[in-house]
């Protein structure tokens, strides 16, 4: 007997969640028919293809190599399957976009209306979230990551780099002075993000952890803090490119700054055997010369 291609998107689904209860609750199914799933893969085969552990699942040698074969097939599959039914016909139907939400607003909101007027059957579902999340388990389709890429099973596709802006407006400054050099800031009040500490490594040649006089969870509240004057703030361009060329921020200690870091990447990214691989393409396509990074 076959193994039929809704049993082995449970098998992935096992995978990439990490437990059959949470795969389950993805694909709303009953625990016991993914459990009886994977069993008859499994029996099929004659072989192995999950270690189970009481804290965690893991997959055996055999259990990589085929999972790895059945992710390409099944995409293959979804890709032909989409060909097909949208052959002649511009792309329809859910796209669920998940970022941050200063890249929500600031660069994805401005193209929603002319991307909606050039693919008018396709229904965008827009998610903001500070964090990384887990696109399987919030039912994402396609996320925006500023910052280095960990998780290897998502497909990223490079935007471009975003410049990182040393800033603070002209109020705070007229009042508490510009700092000549990173050493001076230790006498200026600053604005850091709560997480990942990471953002409070500011983009300068022999400073340390920033230790802010205040904190805040979202990029878009650090950013209001630094425009009503109550510090210094470090934040990407893609934010705050137009605040500088309209003087609402000035950028400072551009000869001390460092280049090229890694939390100046953006990526797309989306599982590999996405079966909205068209609305895809086509969302990435259109905004990414319109992005202004």
């Amino acid at each position: 007997m076959k193994t039929r291609s809704d049993e082995l998107m449970m098998l992935l689904a096992v995978v990439d969640t990490g437990g059959f209860s949470a795969a389950a609750e993805v694909l709303d199914l009953q625990i016991s028919r993914v459990s009886r799933a994977v069993t008859k893969i499994e029996s099929q085969l004659g072989v192995s293809i999950l270690n189970r552990t009481t804290r965690r699942l893991e997959l055996t040698d055999e259990g990589r190599q085929f999972v790895e074969a059945v992710r390409l097939g099944l995409q293959q599959i979804g890709q032909a399957e989409e060909d097909i039914i949208t052959r002649g016909e511009l792309p329809k139907g859910r796209l669920r976009v998940d970022a941050a939400s200063p890249f929500v607003f600031h660069q994805l909101v401005p193209l929603i209306q002319p991307f909606h007027q050039a693919y008018p059957d396709i229904e965008l579902e827009l998610t903001s979230n500070e964090g990384l999340v887990d696109l399987l388990e919030k039912k994402t389709d396609l996320a925006f990551r500023i910052g280095p890429l960990t998780d290897s099973t998502l497909h990223a596709r490079p935007l471009g780099r975003s410049r990182l802006y040393i800033v603070a407006s002209p109020d705070y400054l007229a009042r508490r002075g510009i700092p000549h050099k990173p050493s001076d800031l230790a006498h200026h009040d600053t604005i850091g993000f709560l997480s990942p500490k990471s953002l409070n490594d500011w983009p300068l040649r022999g400073f340390s952890h920033l230790q802010a006089n205040m904190h805040a969870s979202n990029g878009e509240t650090v950013r209001q803090l630094a425009l009503t004057g109550n510090g210094i703030a470090c934040l990407s361009g893609f934010m705050v490119k137009e605040d500088l060329a309209m003087g609402r921020l000035i950028s400072l200690l551009e000869d001390d700054k460092l280049s090229h870091g890694a939390r100046e990447q953006i990526n797309a990214v989306y599982y590999k055997s996405s079966a909205v691989a068209k609305r895809i393409s086509v969302f990435i396509d259109f905004i990414q010369p319109k992005l202004t990074l």
